[in-house]
């Protein structure tokens, strides 16, 4: 069985890593397009065209389902890859979490997203429908995203601290409108600490999508204990190997040594 993941970078990890966790068995083809990122400030129709691009790769290794591991993409791309691959080819958007969170959190939400998805109307429709009525501070990170790309320590420290200034101090919950917030989750949670002992809860998405792509490919409940998943990494559709800012993150550490052991068994 593939699971196959697409983001311009490396965002699509918490996903991949939470599909490698519920599914060990499982083959990843992770596709990217390093030589696009970031799509964020991207016109809506260049970041259809880099996704389908991507899909169109991901699709060639005969994954059973495809997640989009990106926001961006999820908002703006979503239809023309469903158009495109559906229904042979289930494909899963990534939403940030404001539903789950607002349902569940005793007291002011936080949505920390790109600059460009703070305000927007995509967002903003996504906090009427689902915010339960909470009072939710929409915070924009700026270069939060690239710091994590980058795997920069300092520049991710002071992007996290930059976005924890604009935080309001009494924040029970922290949603990760971006795939890549996951991978520095406990930076966060630790900036925005206030006077919690633990920290706000924080919601990303990387469960919930694997959750939902393996539903959507109807695979097994178990996994196949005799296999170790292989990971496949395609840069723009052609081979590649995980770049090295993967390996600053637990996520990416865990695929490649989950490759590592496939590879020799």
């Amino acid at each position: 069985m593939k699971i196959a993941l697409l983001d311009s970078g490396i965002g699509l990890l918490p996903a991949a890593a939470a599909v490698r966790r519920a599914r060990p068995d499982a083959d990843l083809v992770l596709s990217c397009d390093p030589a696009g990122l970031p799509w964020g400030p991207r016109t809506p129709d260049d970041i259809t065209a880099r996704a389908l691009d991507c899909a169109r790769a991901a699709a060639a290794h005969g994954p059973v389902a495809l997640i989009v591991a990106c926001n961006t993409a999820s908002v703006h791309a979503l239809p023309a890859l469903r158009a495109e691959l559906e229904p042979g080819l289930p494909v899963i958007g990534t939403v940030p979490a404001v539903k789950p969170a607002a349902s569940a959190s005793e007291g002011p939400l936080a949505v920390w997203a790109t600059p460009a998805t703070t305000g927007s109307p995509y967002q903003r429709r996504l906090i009427e429908e689902f915010g339960n009525g909470a009072d939710i501070a929409e915070v924009p990170c700026h270069g939060l995203a690239d710091a994590v790309e980058s795997g920069d320590e300092r520049r991710i420290d002071e992007a996290v601290a930059a976005a924890a200034a604009l935080t309001p101090g009494d924040v029970a919950t922290v949603v990760l409108g971006c795939t890549h917030y996951e991978l520095v989750g406990e930076r966060i949670r630790e900036a925005v600490r206030g006077a919690r002992a633990a920290g706000p809860a924080l919601y990303g998405s990387a469960d919930a999508v694997c959750a939902q792509a393996l539903r959507r490919a109807g695979t097994t409940p178990e996994p196949d204990a005799e296999h170790t998943g292989g990971l496949t990494v395609l840069h723009s559709g052609r081979p590649a190997e995980l770049p090295e800012e993967a390996f600053v993150y637990a996520e990416g550490r865990l695929l490649a040594e989950a490759a590592s052991a496939a590879a020799r068994r």
